[in-house]
Order: C-alpha cells, then sequence, then structure tokens
C-alpha cells in the first residue's frame, strides 16, 4: 500500500541561516564561523548565501497553500542584515503566499541585536522570537564556547521589553559540564522572573563530532549524573507547570496560547518546505536534507536551475510512517490519537500498539484512554526512550 493518502499540502518553511560567530562546543549543526570581529553587513559570503537561497525558493513548486508559519533557524539567524531578511521573506511570499494570521520565528542570540533591529523585525511582520540564553551563568556560558555573557543576556532582554515584543522564548540547557543542581535552579528562576510567553529546556546531547563529544564521556565526570539530569528535568516541570506554564512538549513550555506552531508541525509529522544549507524539508512522503557545506549547496541549487537535481532524498514507507508518527507524537502531552491510528494504520496496529503499552501502566509513564495514548509528566517524557525502544523493537 502506498502512502499517498497520507500526504498534506506543505503550509510551513524552515529556512536556515548558518552563520555564526563561533561554533559553541556542543554543536553539531551545519554551519559557517564569521569570527568575533567581522561585520555580518560587510560579510560578502551572507549576501551570496542570500542570493543561492532566492534562487532554491523561486525553482521551488508552490503545491498550491499559502504559508502559515515560516522559522528561521540556524545558525545564528540575528547576523543577518535586516535587507537579507526582507530579501528572503519577500520570495517567500511571492512565491507561495502568506497566510493572514502566519507565526514567522526567527532564532537571535545575546549581544548580536539592539531595539532598533527588533523594530525592524516587527515592521517585516517578524512576530516571534527564540533568544539563544542556555544559562544564567557567566562561567557556564563560558564553559561551553557561548559567543554571550550574562549582560548581553539581560541587555537582549531589556530590548524585547523596550519594543514590547511579548511573544519570545528563552533557550535553556541542561546537563551542561560542570553545571550544579543549584545553578540549574538560579536559571529556572531567572528565565521566570523575565516573565516571557515560552521557555525551552534542552538536555545536552553529546555529538561525537563536537568538542565536547570528543573531550567527555556520558555518565562521567565533570559531566552531571543520570540521577542529577533527571533531578534537572523533573526541577523545570516542577518549576515551570507552578507558574503557569503549560508543559505541551518534552522540551517546551509555553503560556496560554504561545506554543510554537512551526515546531508542532514537526511533532505532528506534517508536510513542510525547507530552505538553505543543511535544512530538511518533507514533501510528499519525502525526506530531502540538503547538504552540509556552502559550496556543496550551491552546486544543489545549480542543479535545480539546470534541472539535472539528484536527489539525496529518503522515501517514507507506510512503517516508516507509523514509526515517525509514533516518535514525534509522543513527545506532545496529548500524546497519539488512537482513532488517527486507526484510520491511518488499520485497527490491527492500534490494538497491538494499546497491547504494547499495557506493560507501562504499572509504573505510571503511560496513560491509555478511550481516544488517545500520552506519556506522563514528568516520568513518561523521562524514560520516553525506553518506551519508543520497545515500540521500535515490535514494529520494525
Amino acid at each position: 500500500m502506498t502512502i499517498s493518502k497520507f500526504w498534506k499540502i506543505p503550509e510551513s518553511a524552515y529556512v536556515h541561516i548558518p552563520f555564526c560567530r563561533r561554533r559553541c562546543f556542543y554543536c553539531d549543526f551545519p554551519i559557517s564561523v564569521i569570527g568575533d570581529k567581522s561585520d555580518p553587513a560587510q560579510f560578502p559570503p551572507i549576501d551570496i548565501y542570500i542570493q543561492w537561497l532566492e534562487k532554491e525558493i523561486n525553482l521551488t513548486e508552490n503545491l498550491g497553500k499559502p504559508l502559515k508559519t515560516i522559522f528561521f533557524g540556524g545558525g545564528t539567524p540575528s547576523l543577518l542584515p535586516v535587507k537579507g531578511l526582507s530579501t528572503i521573506l519577500e520570495s517567500l511570499k511571492n512565491k507561495f503566499g502568506i497566510a493572514q494570521d502566519i507565526e514567522i520565528s526567527i532564532e537571535i542570540d545575546p549581544g548580536t541585536f539592539t531595539a532598533d533591529r527588533l523594530r525592524q523585525y516587527q515592521d517585516l511582520g517578524i512576530n516571534r522570537i527564540s533568544l539563544g540564553v542556555q544559562a544564567f551563568q557567566d562561567e557556564l556560558l563560558k564553559s561551553c564556547g557561548r559567543a554571550h555573557d550574562l549582560k548581553q543576556i539581560w541587555d537582549s532582554i531589556n530590548y524585547l521589553e523596550e519594543v514590547k515584543f511579548t511573544n519570545f522564548s528563552l533557550d535553556l540547557i541542561s546537563g551542561l559540564p560542570h553545571q550544579s543542581l543549584e545553578q540549574w535552579d538560579e536559571s529556572l528562576k531567572q528565565a521566570i522572573s523575565v516573565s516571557c510567553a515560552h521557555i525551552s529546556c534542552y538536555d545536552l546531547v553529546l555529538e561525537a563530532t563536537t568538542p565536547f563529544g570528543k573531550i567527555y564521556n556520558a555518565g562521567q565526570l565533570p559531566l552531571p549524573t543520570e540521577e542529577v539530569t533527571a533531578a534537572m528535568y523533573r526541577m523545570a516541570q516542577r518549576q515551570l507547570t507552578q507558574v503557569g506554564y503549560e508543559h505541551y512538549e518534552i522540551s517546551n513550555y509555553a503560556r496560554d496560547g504561545h506554543q510554537c506552531q512551526h515546531n508542532r508541525v514537526y511533532w505532528e509529522n506534517q508536510s513542510y518546505y525547507g530552505f538553505g544549507m543543511g535544512a530538511a524539508s518533507y514533501i510528499q512522503g519525502i525526506r530531502h536534507t540538503r547538504a552540509h557545506k556552502r559550496s556543496d549547496y550551491y552546486k544543489y541549487v545549480a542543479s535545480l536551475e539546470n534541472k539535472q537535481c539528484k536527489l539525496s532524498a529518503v522515501q517514507n514507507n507506510k512503517k516508516d510512517l507509523l514509526l515517525e508518527t509514533l516518535m514525534l507524537g509522543l513527545r506532545l502531552a496529548e500524546g497519539i490519537s488512537l482513532e488517527k491510528i486507526e484510520h491511518e494504520f488499520g485497527q490491527e496496529t492500534k490494538d497491538i500498539l494499546i497491547s504494547l503499552m499495557q506493560e507501562y501502566l504499572q509504573n505510571g509513564w503511560v496513560n491509555i484512554l478511550p481516544e488517545r495514548i500520552h506519556l506522563s509528566d514528568p516520568d513518561g517524557f523521562l524514560f520516553s526512550n525506553v518506551v519508543l525502544t520497545r515500540i521500535f523493537e515490535r514494529f520494525s
């Protein structure tokens, strides 16, 4: 059976802006380092990159629906001159159209913008910001290679408050080398004091190719132990929900009406366009990841222009779609719709899933309701990898 009946027309676009001042010690994203002293407005590779982005957007087929979300990720998109952002947004608008209530998000780092820059973002229609704080301690920021310090964090927050940019998120990282429970507690309290609309709390992941991945081994000092990182997770859940944040996804908390609509596209396994170096797209059941080097990305866009493109793509089959639907959907607090599972994958698949989840009812990791299955908060989320491993074993 084909999975064509599951395809949806994309209504979201991710745009990757790869430029960073420096590479953080935990980062394995496709980026291009420009250095601490370079002026982005006078950095020719940025202008060249924007030109190739425009080409890719213009060469992409419009499948028929206006965009409801656009997300500028990176990298550090706030290094991009406003004129460049305007050019990209205009290309997206002309090619696909945009919905009246569109969510346009941009990731920004402390020390890379001013209040005037934020006003320019507002003029462009950017209405959601993700501020990469990571920690509220100078020593932790320095030890993980961040280009900003604590003063720049508070300057950035003051700028956001000055221009009344209320829909912004703070990113924090737990499990950093040398990070204590007391420091994590302090970071949470500082984030709460800001009264922002959204907070993301990510646990450090050691990637083998990163400086941290080469220096540290999981479970060994100076990394916090598994017990400590679990305590950090529970601490975040307790403190943030107590002050009114909804824990709507494993790593994300939002005030009412401020969930990230773009990221929900990923978690709900919907289709989306992707543009730029290293960006992924998911269209008509095909996942396509672009090259992770600028020169190779430019060759890819040139091949589109010459109609000689060879996609390095993965065509999903029905089993892949099921596993992705379960893996991504169980990240959300509402979990998986059993009606959707039955409709898209059959009664037998639904029955197997319910039976499989029975073993996690006793320890309280899973809740099985007549209409859906979801992981409990916080323990189910904490041990989600155990549950997902069992699902993959059974359905693979």
